[in-house]
């Protein structure tokens, strides 16, 4: 039998899960009579633990949220996972969160046993983070805030938006999910002004504060990831262009990651793929490995660089054939 206070460590683990626990389970977890449950339940809560009880042959024991935070009890791969997501967010796109998830992650590795601390420090020092061609859009995490809690409290919201053309408009809507995808994050909502479904950009959205009024939600226009990812495709990048690609839709769409941009079929050995990038150089580097022979008439300037790499490869094996 475990000695109280560590009985009553490994109780609180257990009731930070999020579900609920009769006395008999969290019994038979402890090895500890019923009794003693419910005596550990009330040290917890002169502790200032919110412990919550219901009754009935579905109720049981449950941590509830409280005034202060408690102390976190994670298990091995929980306190490994965190560590990494917290290193992860330090060095991420969303501002205002680097100085924060530094000091956590400090804290957190105080405490960390060696054998977990030597796991995650290996995770740094053995992993190189491929570089990044361009700077990715940061996006403020108070604009993530305000969005989030007008999503959950079914908010008009009114912002600024500067559109992909460099225009700036004031635009009105009802927000529904924030969804990040790739190195960006994209607001889903129903633009009251247009009367339509639209997906913004939120690195080019400023909220306008206080919220609107409340709203009556309506029914999300299917599936809200595969909305952002053809609306990525369609519209975020600088340069776009329609690719013919001589292989079967299926094969293509198996080797593009589904950000780059989508595929649709014009036969069984033919589709289109319509994709799109910050730069040409970037667009023709995906071209060049999606391992099947392609052709491109549009844009121009894609045309002239594919040209350009042409000619240099071609220069680069004939030293080769002599």
């Amino acid at each position: 039998m475990l000695e109280t206070s560590a009985r009553l460590l490994r109780l609180l683990s257990l009731l930070q899960t999020p579900r609920d626990w009769t006395g008999a389970e969290l019994a038979g977890r402890l090895e500890v009579s019923a009794r003693t449950i419910r005596n550990d339940v009330e040290r917890l809560r002169a502790l200032g633990y919110p412990v919550n009880a219901t009754r009935g042959s579905v109720g049981g024991y449950r941590l509830g949220a409280g005034a202060d935070l408690p102390p976190l009890l994670l298990d091995d791969e929980e306190a490994v996972a965190v560590a990494i997501g917290l290193r992860t967010a330090a060095g991420g796109t969303i501002t205002g969160v680097e100085e924060t998830s530094l000091r956590a992650l400090a804290k957190l590795e105080q405490v960390l046993p060696s054998r977990l601390r030597r796991r995650v420090n290996a995770l740094q020092a053995y992993t190189i983070p491929v570089p990044r061609d361009e700077p990715g859009p940061r996006v403020d995490a108070g604009t993530l805030t305000v969005l989030t809690a007008a999503c959950r409290d079914r908010e008009v919201l009114r912002f600024g938006y500067l559109a992909h053309d460099g225009s700036e408009s004031v635009r009105k809507a009802e927000p529904y999910r924030l969804v990040n995808w790739g190195r960006r994050w994209y607001l889903v909502a129903w633009d009251l002004d247009r009367a339509d479904w639209r997906t913004f950009r939120v690195d080019r959205l400023t909220p306008r504060v206080p919220t609107g009024p409340r709203f009556t939600p309506r029914d999300l226009p299917g599936d809200v990831t595969d909305r952002v990812r053809r609306g990525v495709s369609s519209a975020a990048w600088r340069y776009r262009a329609d690719v013919t690609v001589h292989a079967p839709a299926d094969e293509v769409t198996a080797r593009i990651n589904p950000a780059v941009g989508t595929v649709e079929a014009v036969d069984e050995s033919t589709c289109v793929l319509h994709t799109g990038a910050d730069s040409i150089e970037t667009l023709a580097v995906h071209l060049g490995l999606l391992g099947h022979p392609f052709t491109v008439t549009e844009p121009p300037r894609l045309v002239d660089y594919l040209r350009t790499l042409a000619d240099r490869y071609r220069d680069a094996t004939e030293s080769a054939r002599e």
